[in-house]
């Protein structure tokens, strides 16, 4: 009974990322119940020599580990496995075996692998490229908080790939992104309100959402957010400003921004 708690924590500290490596004794431990069928115990092997917890990195053991999970029914399990077959680790590189295992995670609710299954019916990876599933798969991500699936379907509405085509929706999927961090549909949003693209046209809210994709180091939004303190757009005009932002876009190679640069420094 002690061994069975024991290999009980081990597993559950491991699922939660407390251990970086495990002792002999704790992988035999793993091994013994693993192949007596525990999928919890074969997932965590998986991790471990994926991970070198305590032995040395083996792909190859590690996605051997990872299918019987997988096999069991353990989307995480799955997940991992396509991971492994899209990148080639421990197997031959293949996107149609990813797809196969994305879309068994994907339909026990994995958001990680809607959006990828999401990318790949996009792409055409693995599967038959087809907007309307990726759209589907995307939007299953996006409600579960996945950003990049919210942005991703976001530019479909935007063009009107595999969903009817608005703006205003597109709008709405970015900012749900945006409001997460991703610095890609921060700098969306403010295009859209630059543009008035599925809102009405607002200078001092695209400064907004410049600025915080600007903050996070997106040269776009730097050339633009310095663009608009030199000229006075949506912010009080202000030179001092436009000469910082527009330093930080040429820092990262902007060649409009070194231009604006020599142009001031000769005024």
């Amino acid at each position: 009974m002690l061994k069975k708690v024991t290999l009980f924590v081990f597993i559950s500290t491991l699922m939660f990322g407390l251990v970086s490596a495990a002792t002999p004794d704790q992988i035999k431990a793993l091994q013994i119940a693993a192949e007596r069928g525990n999928a919890d115990a074969q997932f965590n092997l998986g991790v471990i020599y994926e991970q070198g917890h305590g032995v040395s990195p083996d792909y190859t053991e590690a996605a051997r580990w990872y299918h019987k999970a997988a096999t069991m029914g353990d989307s995480t399990a799955q997940f991992n496995l396509a991971l492994m077959f899209q990148y080639g680790k421990g197997v031959s590189q293949s996107y149609h075996e990813a797809a196969k295992w994305y879309i068994k995670a994907a339909e026990q609710g994995k958001a990680k692998a809607q959006f990828n299954l999401g990318v790949m019916y996009e792409k055409g990876d693995g599967v038959e490229k087809n907007f309307e599933e990726a759209a589907k798969w995307y939007l299953k991500a996006s409600e579960k908080g996945n950003a990049k699936a919210s942005h991703n379907l976001a530019c479909m509405c935007l063009d009107g790939r595999g969903v009817p085509k608005s703006d205003v929706e597109a709008l709405k999927l970015y900012r749900r992104a945006a409001e997460q961090g991703l610095v890609q549909a921060q700098f969306a949003c403010g295009v859209m309100n630059d543009k008035g693209k599925g809102v009405k046209q607002n200078f001092e809210e695209a400064k907004m959402w410049y600025q915080k994709a600007a903050d996070q180091g997106h040269v776009e939004a730097q050339f633009i957010l310095a663009s608009m303190y030199e000229h006075g757009k949506g912010v009080p005009q202000n030179e001092t400003e436009a000469l910082k932002f527009y330093r930080l876009a040429a820092g990262q190679g902007e060649p409009k921004a070194q231009e604006a640069l020599k142009r001031l420094n000769k005024n």
